[in-house]
């Protein structure tokens, strides 16, 4: 039996399967700075994003055998570190793909339906100057068309991508870790195999009416600094879900 601290919390499904396993599972949340004097007591640790697990914490819990992120990135965790003191590290790279997929499309219909400028305007002006605000909001085009770009093409872009084929968009990528950019569609009985560009990100952000964002971020230079940005062309969308060191944000404002 292991104790297991679930920090940043859980789904009670999860930690009704680790108890039945035989573990003990506390959901008790312990503030980043008490860490270090109290999950010494336990075996292992499952965070999200919130908890860091850093050199110091693990050098004051030598009992600790394993770290689990409850999610995809690893940037909150020293990873090699805690590999090189015999703990292991573990993600859950697949559990997240569609969903957060899904809220890049969520962003994206909103953006360019003004459904965000609807919703915040319509309580204060609706009754009383409904026209103007329908004429504003009323020039948005139809996603039909239009060119996403998918800046990594790992599972969620890969998930991104078959959403946006489904809804008639041309979709590109660049990802120099892929040579050969492809999705599986599954329609019924049927499966389609759609290959797709891969490009420069140069090429990408000139090109596309969408940009959506999917990498990691290691501490370093963004990615999409403020030359990149000066590439998007006019009116672009640009949804970042990956980390928001990815893009230079005082460059974009």
């Amino acid at each position: 039996m292991a104790r297991i601290l679930a920090n940043d919390g859980i789904h009670p499904t999860g930690k009704r399967l680790l108890e039945e396993a035989g573990h003990e599972v506390s959901t008790d949340k312990i503030a980043q700075e008490d860490l270090v004097e109290k999950l010494g007591a336990f075996d292992a640790i499952i965070v999200r994003s919130a908890t860091k697990v850093r050199t110091d914490l693990i050098d004051a819990c030598p009992n600790l055998k394993v770290i689990a992120r409850a999610g995809v990135g690893t940037d909150n965790i020293d990873v090699s570190y805690a590999e090189s003191k015999g703990i292991r590290v573990v993600n859950t790279p697949a559990a997240s793909s569609r969903s957060v997929a899904e809220l890049v499309i969520a962003h994206i219909l909103t953006i360019s339906r003004s459904l965000h400028i609807m919703n915040r305007e319509m309580p204060n002006s609706g009754s009383s100057d409904f026209k103007a605000l329908k004429k504003s909001c009323s020039n948005d085009g139809e996603l039909l068309g239009k060119t996403l770009g998918i800046v990594g093409f790992g599972r969620i872009g890969q998930e991104l991508a078959k959403i946006a084929i489904g809804m008639g968009m041309r979709v590109q990528t660049s990802d120099p870790f892929v040579s050969d950019a492809s999705v599986s569609i599954h329609i019924n009985d049927t499966t389609l195999e759609v290959k797709i560009e891969n490009r420069s990100i140069d090429a990408l952000l000139e090109s596309s009416d969408f940009i959506s964002l999917h990498v990691p971020f290691s501490g370093g230079k963004p990615l999409v600094d403020r030359d990149a940005i000066a590439k998007i062309k006019t009116g672009a969308i640009v949804v970042n879900a990956s980390r928001g060191g990815v893009i230079d944000e005082d460059g974009l404002l």
